[in-house]
């Protein structure tokens, strides 16, 4: 009679629907106590960055844990706020007692232009692809500083300083030091040195410190190398270098050695004659070995430029290079495989763990590797003792550990990255598909089975059934075989659901850290991944029984290397002819701090909402995409109304200039770039870009999403190196330049500009144009000029922007010969700013061009240190007698110059 009653009434019986009961894990205190103890503990670090003495917090913390004692014994509810206090305390406490991270002051004052004897020990050594300039240039664009001719192989050796030559007038000696040198060991014929782990090395090197540009979000070098514990670099001839003595290696050398020597066996491969072989279709290039070495051993030395690019614009390059996502993925993988197999947990999670620790070794066990293999044991075990295995609780067990060993990671993109893609999955994307899709998905297997009928919902038994019901169909009609077709289609589809559900998830959680990090709005990220995922996954496999089946004969690794080239090419020219979609990639600026907080707290609803019912479920589903849409809404750029901007960005020795008008339009004059001719070769294999590592980046933190017009003074590569990653990511409306030079990179840059819609306006003196409430007048060059040969700086375009009576000369890097012409002209009159030609060169701002000039301020772009004495004293002595106020970018950085339409002029310079 119950039973009959329940039919009426639509309701399940607990008796007869045991599992039917169990509902989605519901987000509590209770059940999550570590992920609320871990969101305290990263509040507390956060809140350290206001220092506070350290003997308040010690006292705070033992009060508050008294607090939560007394607590304790009357009601849990009342002890949450005190317990909150102390993790957030001991947050304050273990981010003030970390140590700071190494400063490597010790080396400084030995980076003076001096060629010294350094004695060190190798840490790592790496062989670099080969390119047209020495390899420190593909990093930091200060290589200039000591050039050197072009060089056939080169090394890249890491070492450990244990002493150096200390030299004086009157004796020299080796004096004890500690510190890291990065050291690019070139040979021009000869063979390179055979350098392992742990040799003693001596040899002659002039010690530089890394470039650093003071401009908001400029990425820089110095960091890049601190983290590794090297804090000067340089270059040395391999004849010059000779091996002291060969004691035992560290580990950590012999990991690096182990890395390194795998990417040179997959190099060596795809460049052997019995690779050549093949077919090109089914060949593996240098480039795609590249790839290969990057995905499966983390060296991203070989990393082709262009597909790198490729694959960053589709939000896709995550897949191709080791990182923590691909350790917790392997283990994922690894965990799942074992569950199949029906072994026990502890047996699943200690394979799952030995696996995952053995390959985090391969990769070199960099601090991403090592923190993601950290956050994966404890989840795991944490999963494993957890009566109820909550995901959330295992997290935030994870999240605590991690941040206990190491405050500062808070901070790092890869750990929030890493958090945040859990999140998404496991708090997001998990849940809401228990509530729609999962169960159906799972009354699709085992069909046969009709006992399993029980442990359903009557919707989802009465869905089983029905499929039960379609396969007799067609077994009768097909045969036998066609029984299980419906389940299979089913759960094919919602298997596809399940992963486009998971994917769009993370795709607008990671919206954040991309926008923030990386400044891009990835429009094809889903598709494209989707496509890529799978792929991948049968090609890691691929590749790993390519590279050891390598080790065995290249002859046997020609089978697997052919499919996996095969696989390779598929994914590349699918990523190719996406990311050329125009609105494939768009750049953005990073959202505010307010704007970050709360996103925060609106996933953090999400993950409550969608463990509550199916009303709070709807509106986590609405919210995520808010959330979204939130984080990449345009916000009005940084500006100063009613006047004239100009700002002298600081790209070392180069010229960069941004020219804001009253109304708020943006001009960028020149981009950056390296001294010295830019080659397509370079082009391709540099993996250093001004114009998006240093003049981006400024450009988004004043919140500007688009420039109006982009100038190019000439095509020299200082000027002209970083235009084309500016063009790319602000797509300007026009782009203003001179005369047309013989340049294989000028005509690349043109073509560019033609392929993204850009229109090029070539202008000459005397010519007037209006633009945003200022008058542009040009100065040089002459109609006349024409130069049919390489570019040089008398093709500079000369520029006088006025508003009001406030006025600037943009001169570019104009010499005597056009100075003069601008002087006879009869076109020059007093202007309030001067941007000094040529880096203040003594063949520019000659005498009689900056008497017709007559400038209240100048300033002049230079990198600090440059062998070409920039800028030259007597033009210095110059600017001082006229009582014009010199700024220079290598002292004081960036440097704004706001003028008023009275001719007043203002100038907030800082090193950022």
């Amino acid at each position: 009679m119950g039973s009959s009653k329940s039919v009426k009434t639509g309701k399940p019986n607990p008796a007869l629907w045991p599992k039917a009961a169990a509902a989605i894990e519901a987000l509590h205190f209770r059940r999550a106590t570590l992920l609320a103890a871990a969101s305290w503990f990263a509040l507390g670090i956060v809140l350290s960055r206001n220092w506070q003495p350290r003997i308040i917090l010690l006292t705070a913390t033992l009060v508050l844990l008294l607090l939560a004692i007394a607590a304790l014994k009357h009601s849990l509810r009342l002890t949450l706020v005190p317990l909150a206090a102390v993790w957030i305390t001991l947050g304050f406490w273990c981010a003030e007692t970390q140590p700071p991270p190494q400063s490597q002051q010790a080396l400084l004052p030995y980076a003076d232009g001096l060629s010294r004897t350094v004695r060190g020990r190798v840490v790592r050594v790496r062989t670099l692809p080969l390119r047209q300039n020495a390899a420190d240039q593909d990093n930091d664009p200060a290589w200039w500083i000591e050039k050197e001719p072009e060089a056939a192989e080169a090394l890249s050796v890491d070492l450990q300083i244990e002493a150096i030559e200390e030299v004086t007038p009157d004796i020299s000696r080796m004096i004890t030091t500690a510190g890291g040198v990065r050291a690019t060991v070139l040979t021009h014929g000869n063979a390179l040195p055979e350098l392992h782990c742990g040799d003693i090395v001596e040899a002659p090197m002039r010690l530089k410190i890394p470039e650093r540009y003071r401009d908001p979000g400029a990425w820089q070098y110095a960091d890049y190398l601190l983290a590794q514990g090297i804090g000067t670099h340089a270059t040395v001839r391999a004849a010059k270098l000779h091996v002291a003595a060969t004691p035992q290696a560290s580990l950590q050398c012999r990991l690096y050695a182990a890395q390194s020597w795998a990417s040179d066996r997959m190099l060596k491969f795809a460049q052997s004659s019995t690779t050549h072989r093949l077919p090109p279709a089914l060949r593996i290039t240098p480039d795609e070995a590249g790839m290969l070495n990057a995905m499966l051993f983390g060296d991203r030395a070989g990393l082709n430029h262009d597909l790198r690019l490729d694959f960053e614009r589709t939000g896709s390059f995550h897949l191709f290079v080791v990182s923590g996502m691909h350790v917790a993925l392997l283990a994922g993988v690894i965990f799942w495989i074992t569950r199949c197999m029906r072994l026990r947990e502890w047996l699943a999670t200690l394979l799952t763990l030995t696996a995952t620790a053995c390959y985090a070794l391969l990769t070199g066990f960099g601090a991403p590797v090592q923190r993601a293999l950290f956050m994966t044991t404890i989840f795991l075990i944490a999963r494993l003792i957890s009566r109820d295995q909550s995901i959330l609780n295992a997290l935030g067990a994870a999240a605590l550990g991690v941040l206990i060993l190491s405050p500062r990671s808070l901070f790092e993109a890869s750990f929030q990255m890493t958090f945040l893609a859990i999140v998404a999955i496991g708090g997001i994307a998990a849940p809401l598909g228990e509530r729609t899709f999962a169960p159906y998905a799972r009354a699709a297997s085992n069909l046969d089975e009709r006992w399993r009928d029980m442990g359903f919902t009557p919707p989802v038994a009465q869905f089983r059934m029905m499929l039960q019901l379609w396969g007799n169909a067609l077994a009768k009609i097909l045969g036998t075989w066609a029984h299980h077709l419906p389940a299979i289609s089913i759960r094919c589809t919602l298997w596809a659901v399940e992963l486009a559900l998971i994917g769009l998830v993370a795709e607008m959680i990671m919206v954040l850290p991309m926008a923030l990090y990386f400044h891009r709005a990835t429009v094809f990220a889903l598709p494209a991944n989707m496509v890529t995922m799978p792929v991948v996954t049968m090609l890691a496999p691929l590749a790993i029984i390519t590279f050891c089946a390598s080790l065995v004969s290249r002859r046997i690794a020609l089978i697997p290397a052919s499919v996996t080239a095969a696989l390779l090419h598929g994914i590349t020219w699918v990523i190719a002819r996406v990311s050329h979609i125009q609105s494939a990639d768009l750049r953005t600026p990073g959202p505010t701090w307010h704007v970050a907080i709360l996103a925060l707290i609106g996933w953090g609803f999400c993950c409550w909402g969608v463990r509550r019912s199916r009303r709070w479920t709807w509106a986590a589903v609405i919210t995520v995409p808010l959330i979204a849409a939130m984080v990449l809404w345009p916000e009005r750029a940084l500006t100063s109304p009613e006047k004239m901007e100009v700002t002298a960005i600081d790209v070392g020795q180069g010229d960069s200039l941004l020219v804001v008008s009253p109304e708020g339009r943006m001009m960028l004059v020149d981009a950056g770039g390296p001294v010295g001719a830019v080659t397509e070769t370079a082009a391709a294999t540099s993996t250093f870009d001004v114009g998006e590592e240093v003049v981006s980046p400024y450009l988004w933190s004043r919140q500007i999403r688009r420039l109006d017009v982009i100038v190019l003074s000439h095509a020299h590569s200082d000027h002209m190196g970083g235009m084309a990653a500016v063009m790319r990511s602000f797509r300007p409306r026009e782009l203003w330049v001179g005369v047309d030079p013989d340049s294989v990179a000028y005509r690349a840059l043109l073509s560019e500009a033609e392929d993204i819609g850009v229109r090029v306006r070539h202008l000459h003196a005397g010519d007037y144009l209006a633009w945003s409430g200022t008058q542009v007048s040009v100065l040089a060059p002459e109609a006349s000029y024409v130069n049919g040969g390489a570019p040089v700086n008398n093709d500079s375009l000369v520029m006088r922007v006025e508003y009001g009576k406030a006025s600037v000369l943009l001169e570019g890097d104009a010499e005597a010969s056009s100075e003069r012409a601008m002087v006879a002209s009869g076109r020059l009159a007093p202007v309030t700013l001067l941007k000094v030609g040529h880096h203040g060169s003594r063949t520019s701002t000659t005498p009689e061009f900056f008497a017709a000039v007559a400038p209240k301020d100048a300033v002049v772009s230079v990198g600090r240190g440059n062998t070409f004495g920039h800028p030259r004293f007597e033009v210095i002595q110059r600017v001082a007698d006229n009582g014009t106020r010199l700024y220079r970018t290598d002292e004081f950085g960036l440097t704004t110059f706001l003028l008023d339409r009275n001719g007043g002029i203002q100038a907030i310079a800082g090193d950022n």
